[in-house]
């Protein structure tokens, strides 16, 4: 039954990818309803969701994400594959319960002979609620000096944390200061099944994919995710070498023929992991220049026409500029334009 179903060309799902995430015509879209469409952005690095906001989002300046933050209207947290996010309220708790237990198995396996036995954990979560119960933030250091450097490593993921500002926001980068999700964006409110929130909201930003991209971006085993996809109504498409490729009706699909913008993308940048690779947004040929054993986390990138052409960094006020293929003089015009607003974003 594959062989009848469409097939989609790299070209095709590069679009339909840069499309989704804002990356061919900015989102016009509030904050979190944007976040919403992206499925998050990694934050890890603070400054690195203010660009990659930044690059997708109509008219988007620093002090939006920062006031929303502090606003309560997008939150920080530990979620997908056990790293940094910054998504909706709404998507958060979603997010967090459908990812809670694969995101604990994950650390204890990571931590091997050094993970703490379940029940410890468990009781030094009872020890931090209490500590943060009506409101309460607690610094990294402080957690520490309550539950111990071992636990305070994995206890988020027995308690679920939010990162409070304005500590992780680009004004105050390092983000040491934690609270009480219930507490700072209310208890969890979820409408169905969470790991089908999950699935949909990621065909929604990254399909077509396959269920192995599904469990890639989710940090899902594909037995945990297999309910949903087969509780879901999702159209079938294929891609060109006839892997099944699963999708949300009326996902975006604007056609391998439209031309695309240069963009900038920061470190950490989701449209650049493994889980996207059948898109060729990022040349293999460039991977190793990109994603290596001594900068695991990626540097910043440019896209032309839909692939990353080269490194960027802002330097003295500007933004440098690393090729790492010789560009067309067009292009590097185009390049070189769009790097003056964001050295303004900057400044």
């Amino acid at each position: 039954m594959l062989a009848r179903v469409e097939r989609l060309s790299r070209r095709d799902l590069n679009r339909a990818l840069l499309a989704r995430q804002g990356l061919l015509e900015p989102l016009h879209l509030p904050l979190p309803a944007a976040l919403e469409a992206v499925c998050g952005i990694q934050a890890q690095y603070a400054p690195s969701m203010y660009i990659g906001l930044w690059s997708r989002l109509h008219r988007f300046a620093r002090d939006d994400l920062t006031r929303a933050l502090e606003q309560r209207a997008v939150v920080q947290a530990t979620l997908l594959r056990v790293t940094i996010h910054a998504v909706s309220p709404a998507d958060f708790w979603a997010f967090a319960l459908a990812t809670r237990t694969a995101r604990r198995r994950w650390w204890l396996r990571a931590m091997r002979a050094d993970a703490p036995p379940e029940a410890e954990l468990e009781r030094a979560a009872e020890r931090l609620r209490a500590a943060l119960a009506g409101g309460a933030t607690l610094r990294r250091t402080e957690i520490e000096a309550l539950v111990g450097k071992v636990l305070t490593r994995g206890v988020g993921l027995w308690v679920d944390l939010v990162r409070v500002p304005p500590a992780g926001t680009w004004e105050r980068r390092r983000a040491d200061v934690f609270g009480l999700a219930e507490d700072w964006i209310g208890p969890p409110a979820v409408r169905g099944d969470p790991v089908e929130h999950l699935v949909t909201r990621y065909l929604r930003a990254f399909g077509p994919a396959s269920r192995n991209d599904v469990a890639s971006f989710t940090g899902l085993k594909l037995g945990d995710l297999r309910p949903a996809l087969a509780a879901l109504e999702l159209v079938r498409y294929a891609s060109e070498d006839g892997e099944e490729l699963l999708d949300v009706p009326g996902g975006a699909l604007p056609g391998g023929a439209l031309a695309a913008p240069v963009r900038f993308l920061p470190t950490w940048d989701a449209a650049l992991l493994v889980h996207a690779r059948r898109t060729g947004v990022l040349p293999e040929r460039f991977r190793r220049l990109v994603f290596h054993t001594r900068n695991p986390h990626s540097v910043p990138t440019f896209l032309v026409d839909g692939e990353v052409a080269g490194a960027w960094k802002h330097e003295d006020g500007a933004i440098r500029l690393d090729p790492f293929e010789p560009l067309p003089p067009a292009a590097r015009e185009a390049v070189e334009a769009e790097a003056v607003p964001l050295a303004g974003f900057h400044a």
